[in-house]
């Protein structure tokens, strides 16, 4: 990475489908530990048809050889038995009891949790209350008592980790059983007349099923160091039985005059659960597809930019704000999708240009790439440029590209409610978006948020600027949504549908309050929204997309009176006019039927 450009691989090009399987083996981490568990695994299967010593035949001749002594690999234990062969007899046991103690917990604790999360009431109370008891103990104090009161054994080491670990199945599943529960698909199961078994066994259970997976995954080597931490202690494998913790015991002794003999079995034991748990990661980030999109991964500070992206030769030298030949896509499971297709458009001083189309044609995709605000990963702009009066801002330092959001570029999002932060009143919002640019006292801030909310509507602005969002209603919010966009004066403001989701009339408001501070500040306004309508309103120019291009654009009037591409003949058809009734719908399943025929 340089300090101008974010350099990234380029991804393949085109769009498919990628398996779980092979997903799994593009973690490098996750095919590690899949290999190493393999390896491991299939040794310990392979052990009763191997050329190895008995395990337990003991010869005190030979007792404590180091390693690499003939006809002894790994050396021999202070008995004088071969540490190979107990090392592959050892993590047989061991991984038995281990994954046998991760399906029982399983089996029993998700059970629980099913039946718990789904049938709520006292039910629930009854059964979390139980598992609250167990949880109660420190785990390893209850597996040892529950081996104290049964005796020592595999068998009794098994079901005393077995049962320690049932409150931890059984609270995740009930979690998320009880949020399924009483969800719509799950409601109509009950009025279509299915039972309680059937909605658990064909609605519940198979969106649980990856939980109980990736929980099973990331415990069973932990139940394996248990199993080993109990028969350390002499309460799991009885001699001459081996198994890892037994072995880690008897070599303490000779820690300090042979410590291969604690050694080897306690490193078998650190490749048996590092390879379980870097699988059982592997296997979490594929089974739920937010991780496997990348959605839940952290995103960069700026959107990545292709290294070797086309770029044009110069600028609009008129334009405040110049896009040329924008390409923005995204990447999943190593593959490519183009969002934005080589769109070009500009701004000019105290100009509204309207970006319109239907949702998903790529408006948000290519304003959010005008300040590199689109998620990398799995974004990425792989071609053209964009210029802020005539600097490339693709080849800006990561500071200035900071530095230029908010100040000389501002963003008004589609809906207030999620951007704005639901823990602090809305006039600190809008002091923090002061002082992010801006060096003023407390005082200053206070008096200039609440100068900016009065401007901006919002009635009453010194008692409101202590409301918190949700005491705002929906037009309220927008309104100090445009505040804080204005707060440092830009030159530019992209206004992303910020009348979507209100009524007519408080639309209206805030049409007339963009076009009144649009003509006040001189600001170069950039109005996406999917309703000519409000184009026809506000704009002076509309650009029209589909699928991620630009396919019209001039002036709002001209195309408006004498659109020239269909796709913007049906949108100007949609926008309904009073006293059409019935024409308005003959009109635009006309201009449908005649798309669809072409």
């Amino acid at each position: 990475m340089t300090d101008s450009l974010m350099v990234v691989p380029a991804p393949k090009a085109g769009s498919q489908r990628v398996s779980s399987w092979s997903l799994l083996l593009h973690n490098r981490l996750a095919a590690i530990g899949l290999c190493l568990l393999g390896m491991l695994v299939l040794v310990a299967l392979l052990a009763p048809i191997l050329p190895l010593p008995d395990p337990n035949a003991t010869a005190p001749a030979e007792r404590l050889r180091p390693v690499l002594s003939e006809g002894h690999l790994l050396g021999t234990d202070e008995l004088g038995r071969d540490i190979l062969s107990r090392l592959i007899w050892g993590s047989r046991v061991s991984m038995t009891v281990g994954f046998s103690a991760t399906l029982v917990a399983a089996v029993i604790g998700s059970a629980i949790g099913l039946v718990s999360g789904y049938a709520g009431g006292r039910t629930d109370n009854l059964m979390m209350r139980g598992i609250d008891m167990l949880m109660a103990f420190p785990y390893i104090l209850l597996a040892l008592a529950i081996v104290a009161v049964l005796g020592p054994g595999l068998m009794n080491a098994l079901y005393a980790i077995a049962v320690v670990n049932i409150p931890f199945f059984a609270r995740n599943v009930r979690g998320v059983t009880l949020a399924l529960s009483h969800a719509e698909f799950v409601d109509a199961a009950r009025l279509s007349g299915k039972g309680h078994i059937s909605i658990l066994g064909t609605e519940i259970l198979p969106n649980v099923l990856p939980v109980i997976v990736i929980t099973m995954s990331t415990t069973a080597g932990w139940m394996i160091l248990e199993t080993a931490g109990l028969s350390f202690l002499g309460l799991g494998a009885q001699p001459p039985q081996a198994d890892l913790g037994s072995m880690l015991g008897e070599g303490r002794a000779q820690l300090f005059t042979a410590p291969h003999v604690s050694v080897v079995p306690g490193l078998m034991i650190f490749l048996i659960v590092i390879s379980l748990n870097v699988l059982g990661d592997g296997i979490r980030d594929v089974l739920d597809p937010r991780l496997r999109s990348g959605a839940l991964l952290r995103p960069g500070p700026r959107t990545a930019v292709d290294p070797v992206r086309a770029r044009p030769p110069s600028a609009n030298p008129d334009a405040v704000l110049d896009v040329q030949g924008l390409e923005t896509g995204f990447t999943r499971n190593g593959y490519y999708s183009a969002a934005v297709k080589d769109v070009s458009l500009h701004l000019q001083r105290g100009e509204c240009l309207g970006l319109i189309g239907e949702s998903g044609s790529g408006k948000s995709v290519t304003a959010l790439s005008v300040m590199g605000l689109v998620n990398s990963p799995p974004g990425i702009i792989r071609n053209g440029a964009i210029y802020l009066h005539g600097e490339d801002v693709l080849a800006m330092p990561e500071t200035k590209l900071i530095a230029c959001r908010g100040s000389r570029v501002a963003y008004i999002f589609q809906d207030p409610l999620t951007t704005l932060h639901p823990m602090h009143p809305i006039g600190r919002q809008v002091e923090e978006a002061i002082a992010a640019h801006q060096r003023l006292d407390r005082r200053s801030l206070q008096e200039r948020s609440i100068a900016l909310l009065e401007r901006v509507g919002i009635p009453e602005a010194g008692e409101r600027a202590r409301h918190f969002p949700h005491q705002l209603s929906g037009g309220q919010r927008q309104r100090v949504g445009i505040a804080m966009a204005l707060a440092n004066d830009p030159d530019v403001i992209i206004a992303d549908e910020p009348t979507t989701a209100l009524d007519v009339t408080v639309q209206a408001q805030i049409l007339d309050l963009l076009r009144d501070l649009q003509k006040e500040r001189g600001m170069a306004l950039l109005f996406i929204t999917h309703d000519f309508g409000v184009v026809a309103e506000i704009c002076d120019r509309v650009a029209v997309m589909k699928d991620g291009a630009v396919v019209e654009m001039g002036e709002t009037r001209a195309v408006l009176a004498n659109p020239e591409h269909d796709y913007t003949k049906r949108l100007i058809a949609c926008v309904p006019e009073i006293g059409q009734g019935k024409t308005f719908l003959e009109r635009v399943s006309v201009l449908f039927r005649s798309e669809n025929r072409a």
